[in-house]
């Protein structure tokens, strides 16, 4: 084991902890011994096979140059380490999951994600550095030996775990010692020799087969390798032995590189991961653009008046009366925004320059995980809210670039029903028969009671829970 290396676990205090086997893969295999133990006077049983045993790592620098913190952007509010390590976590022949990392911003967020962290020594951590040596220091810190290694890579945004599954288990029955993910390609590949001239690659110029007459070529994802772990340590290297494919359609296939292609997936994942549950404890939300439609009446004393949507209120009274904190947090100071807050009986902080460290204080004084809770926004001064919480949500006249940063987009536009809309996906306890006090939240000096109405709603959860 290397001396500088250490492994975490998730929800480690301080980032440390014990690794142990899976107490059930032993007591599994204590039962498999006593039920197959021959009986006096009989032939010996057959042993049982060992378990296979398969851990998943995933590299994770902190230093990528095209896209900073590369690994930390999202997709559809799910930062691209978190998605792989989601999809990691799902196949079920998949027992550790582990990142290997030299930054402390990714550590916490796989060890938030579930997964465990091994510090990667600088040496192996720069530009240069292979992901094979990754790998193989991640296995040397470990404290049992594994079968099968999966490699994955944060920047393919698609993974599906039954393909994960389907490779793990194509080397498990040792039809392969090494599968990786790949996609069926038509292309015809060129290069340019050394006067650049196009010369064809794979194929002959002057003949042009159609695509039903041409051999299958395949494309590496990048999304996986799965490799028997001796061969990995020995040969150093993803490919040795014999090599499978593991057949992806092209839109598990997408790989990002640079802000392009994360603009494109990040497109890709709005209209194709909607949420049917929204599954959190608390809900804060933005006032202009989202309870309103970003319009306003001026009377000629210039004073202002906004419309607000009736079925709003009763999804906001739905989630209040269940014990679920709800927040207003608006950048605009505005005694509408004071009068409906009151109205919904809500906290409510408004005037605010940051939401971010309103948004993080508010969640501290509710004793809430911010993996479980959601912020409605529909512009750019939402987007620092948006990477405090687990679930941005976009309502669907959103500005482009929240809703290609929201993990969901709502269907209805601000002032319209969105805010009742994103209330209805939240699943809730049984409701409350007794109205809650007056919200204490109406402005920066009055964080202090932040801590009153923390308690009261912790009390109410108890209460219908």
């Amino acid at each position: 084991m290397n001396d500088h290396s250490t492994t975490y676990g998730p929800n480690a205090a301080e980032f440390q902890s014990e690794m142990k086997p899976d107490a059930r893969t032993t007591v599994a295999a204590d039962q498999v011994a006593e039920n197959t133990s021959p009986a006096a006077g009989s032939a010996p049983a057959t042993t049982a096979p060992t378990p296979h045993r398969t851990v998943a790592i995933i590299p994770a620098r902190g230093g990528s140059k095209g896209i900073p913190l590369k690994n930390l952007q999202k997709v559809a509010g799910i930062s691209l380490l978190a998605r792989a390590i989601n999809a990691a976590q799902a196949s079920p022949s998949i027992d550790r999951v582990i990142v290997s990392t030299d930054h402390d911003g990714i550590a916490a967020e796989a060890l938030r994600a579930g997964a465990e962290v091994a510090h990667r020594p600088a040496e192996i951590a720069g530009d240069t550095a292979t992901s094979e040596s990754a790998l193989i220091h991640t296995l040397s810190t470990l404290d049992e030996d594994f079968d099968i290694t999966v490699f994955m890579q944060c920047t393919s945004p698609f993974i599906d775990y039954a393909s994960i599954e389907n490779a793990v288990r194509t080397v498990r029955d040792d039809h392969a010692d090494v599968v990786f993910s790949a996609v069926e390609d038509h292309s015809f590949l060129w290069r340019l020799d050394d006067d650049t001239r196009a010369v064809a690659v794979g194929h002959e110029a002057s003949f042009r087969p159609r695509r039903q007459d041409r051999a299958k070529h395949f494309n590496e994802t990048g999304a996986f390798y799965v490799m028997r772990t001796p061969g990995l340590i020995e040969h150093e290297h993803r490919f040795f032995g014999r090599i499978g494919i593991e057949e992806v359609p092209p839109e598990h296939a997408r790989e990002i590189d640079d802000m392009s292609d994360l603009s494109l997936v990040r497109a890709i994942a709005s209209t194709q991961e909607t949420a049917q549950v929204i599954d959190v404890d608390a809900l804060v939300t933005d006032f202009d653009g989202v309870h309103t439609d970003d319009g306003a009446y001026v009377d000629e004393d210039g004073n202002e008046q906004v419309r607000v949507h009736r079925g709003d209120g009763m999804g906001i009274s739905r989630l209040v009366r269940s014990g679920v904190p709800v927040m207003i947090l608006s950048k605009e100071r505005n005694p509408v925004v004071t009068r409906r807050a009151e109205k919904l009986r809500v906290d409510v902080a408004q005037g605010i320059d940051n939401k971010a460290s309103i948004l993080d204080a508010w969640i501290t004084a509710n004793d809430l995980d911010p993996a479980r809770v959601a912020y409605v926004g529909n512009d750019i001064n939402d987007l620092e809210a948006f990477d405090v919480v687990g679930w941005p949500v976009a309502v669907a006249d959103a500005h482009p670039r929240v809703l290609a940063a929201a993990r969901v987009i709502l269907d209805r536009p601000g002032g319209r029903g969105a805010v009742r809309e994103v209330c209805d996906l939240i699943p809730i306890p049984a409701e409350a028969a007794d109205p809650l006090p007056n919200p204490t939240l109406t402005s920066l000096r009055q964080q202090p009671q932040f801590t009153h109405r923390a308690e009261n709603s912790r009390a109410i959860r108890k209460q219908v829970s």
